[in-house]
């Protein structure tokens, strides 16, 4: 095991610790991840349920033109680098325009998943042979400051998918400021973000019947288990998700079905649930247009160019540094 990979497994470790001994309980969405994770969350976008995939894919794929127009304005060639890579489907409608118009660009994905990130290239590079990819692994912040003075070619940061609803607000308000210090005054930030809509829509977005939602949120339980030598039970957790529309965020948890004891070996720690006792898992915010240019303004941006979907379910939004 090496240094970086005992560092992460150590971090893992605390943040595990910290979260199950806190009241009420909680564990970081930043560990769903794992291969598995990955996997899983590739099959909850195809959902039918899961309309934010759609949506966001309606946008690039209906709204190409304006997009380029508006990423090489004041310059012609770019680095696309893109955060929470996944499965690359809906940054492959973006590759295959700029391949086809001779854009002159490269593009770089970075995910905490290797395998996520090998199968991605692999994908990429056999449906666009002519691609220069340079694929990265690990947090985004430290490889971002690395390229900051690479080559002084505009960086156009793609952060799709809403993930940046699974942070809370100070959280969210943290990681754009921290980006805008890794950015150079040229450079654009695009991205994704599920709007405020019908409270029953979301719900089932986070609630699936299959079961699958429930899967990658339990699977994080199986990871602790794999990597932290813990015993949980699967079977003794269940998956309950609600959406407060007053907030606009729909939150995960775990319920423990029973009174129980969970060993964690690398704490050499027991842990106690109570029946029904919840363990918060994850928020999916929601946002609605006056509190996307909050954001972009609290966090030193100015929004350049906005692209709703038809049904106006979701949002992509383009920000340069604000001046």
């Amino acid at each position: 095991m090496n240094v970086s990979t005992e560092t992460e497994l150590t971090q893992f470790a605390q943040d595990v610790c910290t979260g199950l001994s806190a009241f009420p309980k909680h564990l970081s969405s930043r560990y769903f991840y794992d291969d598995e994770g990955s996997r899983l969350f590739m099959e909850i976008m195809k959902l039918p349920e899961y309309y934010l995939t759609r949506a966001e894919l309606g946008i690039l794929s209906k709204q190409t033109d304006a997009i380029f127009s508006a990423f090489t304005k004041g310059s012609e060639e770019f680095d696309l680098i893109e955060l929470g890579a996944g499965d690359g489907t809906k940054t492959a409608v973006l590759v295959d325009y700029f391949i086809r118009n001779d854009v002159d660009f490269t593009y770089s994905p970075i995910d905490i998943s290797r395998e996520a990130i090998d199968a991605l290239s692999d994908r990429f590079h056999t449906r666009f042979p002519s691609l220069v990819i340079k694929p990265l692994t690990g947090d985004y912040f430290k490889i971002l400051e690395s390229l900051k003075n690479e080559n002084g070619r505009r960086k156009i940061l793609l952060f799709l998918g809403s993930n940046i609803g699974n942070f809370q607000s100070d959280a969210a308000l943290r990681f754009f400021r921290h980006l805008r210090e890794v950015m150079n005054p040229d450079d654009l930030l695009f991205i994704g973000f599920d709007m405020q809509k019908d409270p029953r829509v979301i719900l089932r977005a986070y609630d699936d019947p299959c079961g699958i939602t429930a899967a990658f949120n339990l699977n994080l339980l199986r990871r602790i288990n794999r990597e932290l030598d813990a015993d949980f039970d699967l079977g003794k957790f269940s998956h309950y998700a609600i959406y407060r529309p007053v907030e606009c965020a729909a939150r995960s948890f775990l319920i423990s079905r029973e009174k129980q004891t969970v060993h964690i070996g690398a704490l050499s720690r027991d842990f106690t649930f109570e029946q029904w006792e919840p363990v918060f898992m994850e928020i999916s915010q929601k946002y609605t247009r006056p509190m996307i240019e909050g954001l972009a303004s609290e966090s030193g941006f100015d929004i350049a160019e906005t692209f709703m979907d038809n049904e106006n379910f979701y949002c992509d939004s383009l920000w340069r540094p604000a001046k």
